[in-house]
């Protein structure tokens, strides 16, 4: 059985892994669209709590599932469906308690232990029955005014910015900018600070300032380009 002090380290790593792809749940300032449930849930419908939470709301975040129930492998093979060839799992874990059988004293002494186990998120199973697939959810429509000022400041750099999705980021692959779709925004005011933080990123690149965008989460420089981030959102509102 691995070693819980492993388990922990996987957790880690995996937590890590994600916030170094820019995936930041608890400050999103937009709404997600997961359906029917905000609690990750098991294929038996039980929520899962914990660690798990947070780490099923990181994975789900992380590659844009609307879904929100998750199984292992055996489970969705026992349901006729089967995961797609390719697909990455998450790691969850289970807390338990066991008690030796052979002891050479009369007193029973649970000792606890911690197992990790892989999970998919049924949008990545082919297959299953249509009761685990909830109705798309209709967000309602709220439309975020536009402040022309900013809009004209962030057209001058000619920088390219699309809207579709739940995430935000700067791809620096493709040199662009990816916000959520404007109506998912709380205000304008959420909008216009993730678009401006984003592009203080964007601003970074090598043919522009040449800031160094490699680093690791927990790093120096990472530290430092976020620092970066903030600062040019706040000097991008402040009146002169």
């Amino acid at each position: 059985m691995q070693s819980i002090k492993d388990t922990y380290q996987r957790i880690t790593d995996t937590i890590v892994e994600q916030l170094e792809a820019g995936t930041k749940p608890w400050i999103r300032p937009w709404r997600g669209s997961v359906r029917h449930s905000r609690i990750p849930r098991r294929a038996t419908g039980e929520a899962y709590r914990g660690i798990n939470v947070l780490m099923l709301w990181v994975s789900g975040q992380m590659f844009g599932y609307e879904e929100n129930t998750w199984m292992t492998y055996r489970q969705a093979q026992d349901l006729g469906g089967q995961v797609r060839k390719g697909e990455k799992g998450t790691l969850v874990v289970k807390y338990g308690t066991f008690t030796p059988k052979e002891r050479e004293d009369d007193e029973d002494r649970s000792i606890p232990y911690l197992k990790g186990y892989t999970v998919f998120n049924i949008e990545q199973i082919e297959n299953l029955p249509d009761r685990f697939f909830s109705p798309a959810e209709e967000l309602p429509i709220v439309p975020i005014p536009h402040i022309e000022t900013v809009e004209v400041f962030v057209r001058n750099t000619n920088a390219r910015v699309s809207y579709s999705g739940t995430k935000a980021s700067y791809r620096t692959a493709s040199d662009d900018i990816l916000m959520p779709d404007r109506d998912r925004f709380e205000s304008e005011v959420h909008l216009y600070s993730t678009l401006l933080h984003e592009l203080s990123h964007w601003s970074g690149a090598k043919h522009r300032l040449d800031r160094d965008l490699s680093g690791r989460f927990g790093t120096e420089c990472y530290a430092v380009e976020e620092l970066v981030a903030l600062s040019g959102f706040f000097d991008s509102v402040s009146p002169l």
